[in-house]
């Protein structure tokens, strides 16, 4: 009786792991390699809309340190993001001092009046540019975790990213 039971047993499960129905099919394939996530660096430029959206620039990347990050920045749109209607109200870049520790950014410019804060987008293009700079030059450090301050006649921050990014 155990041995009956044991070779229909034995019948079944053999049925059942041959009788699944999939049958084997050649490569697939799956299109083109996701996208959203950005490696390197991002500039921060104006919508239409009049929103902050961040554009990825790879061929400026390794980024040496911040003050780079700037520069890029203060050189505008390119030409197709500028037929995507993105725009820069930065001014030409005053004199300054930008410096990262961690987490912290402080962008130093003694003779510029400070910016305007959390509502101000060219202060967005800046804090969200030097995040995401900052980023790349410490391990460990996210975008969203940087502050950046502002000191000149006085101080003004420290700012993250995403209050920005959330208007």
């Amino acid at each position: 009786m155990i041995r009956t039971r044991a070779a229909v047993t034995g019948t079944l499960c053999a049925l059942l792991l041959s009788a699944c129905g999939v049958q084997p099919t050649g490569v697939i394939g799956a299109g083109e390699p996701a996208t959203g996530l950005t490696k390197g660096l991002r500039l921060y430029y104006v919508s239409k809309s009049g929103r902050l959206e961040g554009v990825s620039r790879p061929d400026l990347t390794p980024v040496r340190n911040l003050a780079d990050a700037l520069k890029y920045l203060a050189g505008g749109p390119n030409s197709a993001e500028q037929k995507r209607g993105l725009t820069s109200p930065l001014g030409p870049p005053p004199s300054y001092e930008v410096t990262g520790n961690g987490d912290r950014v402080v962008l130093r410019s003694p003779e510029t009046i400070l910016p305007g804060g959390i509502d101000d987008l060219p202060t967005g293009q800046l804090v969200c540019t030097l995040a995401r700079a900052q980023s790349l030059l410490t391990k460990g450090v996210r975008p969203d975790d940087v502050q950046v301050t502002f000191e000149g006649k006085g101080t003004a921050g420290p700012y993250r990213c995403g209050t920005y990014l959330a208007r």
